[in-house]
């Protein structure tokens, strides 16, 4: 009895060996999963940023330790820097007005030469 309890110690540490890498290997894979996703998420137009970020969490939980979490990193880094140049831009790059700060009809330009040439007489005649 006791010869048989040796052996399948051995034999149970190894199984439960197989498991723990088998476990290991499917959570690398997920978040090796995750990662391809967040950049995808980061080539879109208008990417989620905290999806990504998440993501990328996920794969530097899992220990993964490569140039793509670098990569995925920097591009959120360059994303969200180059989101704040260009908030509030209309597509020419100049900067929108806001609503409160527009100007009225009156006080523009062209408003203004159209009532000075009303208030002038047309030239020739001799005011009266």
């Amino acid at each position: 009895m006791a010869i048989e309890a040796a052996l399948i110690k051995p034999v149970v540490d190894a199984l439960l060996a197989l498991f723990r890498e088998s476990n290991d290997l499917k959570l690398k894979r997920n978040a090796e999963q995750a990662l391809r996703d967040a950049i995808r998420e980061l080539l879109q137009a208008n990417p989620d940023e905290n999806r990504a970020e998440a993501r990328i969490a996920i794969a530097r939980a899992a220990g993964i330790l490569s140039e793509d979490i670098v990569l995925a990193e920097d591009m959120l880094k360059r994303h969200r820097a180059t989101k704040s140049k260009t908030r509030g831009k209309t597509a020419t790059g100049r900067k929108r007005q806001p609503v409160a700060q527009a100007e009225p009809a009156a006080t523009k330009p062209s408003a203004a030469r159209s009532a000075k040439k009303a208030a002038k007489p047309p030239p020739g005649k001799p005011d009266a």
